[in-house]
């Protein structure tokens, strides 16, 4: 492995059909990725995609249960957003995540005392608007990335542009000397335990900074 390395995350998911184009892509160019699930979107349909996902090798992670601002929530509220969408998660992935990426990147005290998992943000590309083309995602993308960087896509629903931008911004990153790995494998690069208590008390964009 070379000296940079970047993490691809993927937010909302799964999708029936956003999420099975951006797995091709990620296969297609031998990199890897996170998945931070919602569980309100597993399905009878989705729940296969999901299983795909993680029998493909790529990393499964918390994102929630209903996507509301967590912030706005009371302790109880917040802990079962989190516990009910791990019991998804686990009879998909048979583990339990190490990360949680806040709905809306909203965080608050009572989620830091409520959520025993490390929290993760990302450089992003304001790719949930669709205005942002595809080019623009990519541009946007490849101009942020830096060494231990956590970038943050979505494989939501109608956001087929994310999957066309990746096939630019995997080459590209590539063609600069990084590596594509899970953000825990990016964490133990770094040399950071996420379970330590001062890393669940803060947001990661990048690691190692």
């Amino acid at each position: 492995m070379g000296n940079k390395h970047v993490a691809l995350t993927f937010d909302d998911g799964p999708d029936r059909e956003v999420t099975p184009a951006v797995l091709n892509i990620l296969s297609k160019h031998a990199v890897t990725g996170s998945f931070f699930l919602i569980g309100r979107n597993i399905n009878s349909e989705t729940e296969a995609i999901a299983r795909d996902t993680f029998e493909r090798g790529f990393e499964i992670e918390n994102h929630s249960l209903n996507h509301y601002y967590m912030d706005k929530l009371s302790p109880r509220e917040i802990r079962d957003e989190i516990e009910k969408n791990e019991e998804l998660l686990y009879k998909i992935t048979g583990r339990r995540s190490s990360f949680f990426r806040p709905p809306y990147l909203a965080v608050s005290e009572e989620m830091y005392e409520n959520i025993d998992l490390c929290f993760i943000g990302g450089l992003h590309c304001e790719d949930w608007d669709e205005r942002v083309t595809a080019e623009e995602r990519a541009d946007r993308i490849i101009g942020q990335a830096v060494d231990g960087a956590i970038i943050l896509l979505h494989d939501m629903e109608n956001n087929m542009a994310t999957a066309e931008a990746l096939d630019n911004i995997i080459p590209a990153l590539k063609d600069k000397g990084f590596d594509f790995v899970t953000v825990n494998e990016l964490f133990r690069i770094k040399g950071m335990e996420p379970e330590e208590r001062a890393a669940r008390h803060r947001v990661f964009d990048v690691v190692g900074n």
